[in-house]
């Protein structure tokens, strides 16, 4: 059985890369399909916002002189060559599958509405909502709480590099440590950078626990769903 009925899947750009410097790894984008497909076939609905970082980055550009809004919106458009390059694995391997955008850009995916999103869901297909909110100085990392918030998800599942939350970045202290589990305050007061804090806020206010793991171990995904105790658990 699986562990929550409906979840927000929040994929980072930068892992589609893979071993790639730059765009999508084919690998890594079957990998995610494969685990993906795993946890449907457990009858979870699944509705899944993913980054455009392995493309371009709205913030990184306004520091290279783009206009801000113009970087924004071209990071909303990364997310949707992502969402539309993991709705494709998907459906490859045997999912069903349909991208919504925060923009109107048919025929390319259909407008996002709450509803229009839950009764996919419903139907068994997995839903990508792309384009982040919409509007520019929000992040992928808000535009999944709001959409998770919005879908009555039971839970946020984070995909990162890293297996959870530690006391710094493991990556550059050896001496860091990781929780099991902590609170969105405590989060918040020890200025952990698990998410940003207009995100961190919004799940803290609307209940939305969030488990962080690393997605890109294959098979972690399904041992999250199962119940086994990997990553690191944020709630009230």
């Amino acid at each position: 059985m699986a562990r929550f009925k409906r979840i927000l899947l929040k994929l980072s750009g930068e892992s589609l890369m893979g071993e790639k410097k730059y765009g999508i790894d084919e690998k890594r984008l079957g990998e995610y399909a494969q685990q993906i497909k795993e946890i449907h076939e457990m009858g979870v609905q699944i509705g899944i916002v993913i980054g455009g970082g392995n493309i371009f980055r709205g913030l990184s550009g306004a520091g290279k002189g783009f206009d801000r809004v113009k970087g924004d919106q071209m990071g909303m458009l990364a997310t949707v060559i992502n969402s539309l390059g993991l709705s494709s694995a998907l459906v490859a391997a045997g999912v069903k599958a349909r991208v919504l955008t925060a923009i109107r850009m048919e025929p390319i995916g259909e407008f996002y509405t709450k509803w229009k999103a839950i009764e996919a869901m419903e139907n068994g297909e997995v839903v990508v909502m792309s384009a982040g909110t919409g509007n520019p100085f929000f992040t992928t990392d808000t535009g999944s709480s709001l959409r998770g918030i919005e879908i009555e998800a039971d839970v946020m599942l984070k995909g990162t590099r890293v297996d959870g939350i530690y006391t710094a970045d493991p990556e550059k202290d050896p001496t860091a440590t990781k929780f099991d589990e902590i609170t969105y305050d405590e989060v918040l007061a020890r200025g952990l950078k698990v998410m940003d804090l207009t995100a961190t806020c919004m799940c803290k206010e609307n209940n939305l626990p969030i488990i962080v793991f690393d997605m890109d171990t294959v098979g972690n995904l399904k041992k999250v769903m199962s119940g086994e105790n990997i990553g690191t658990l944020v709630h009230n």
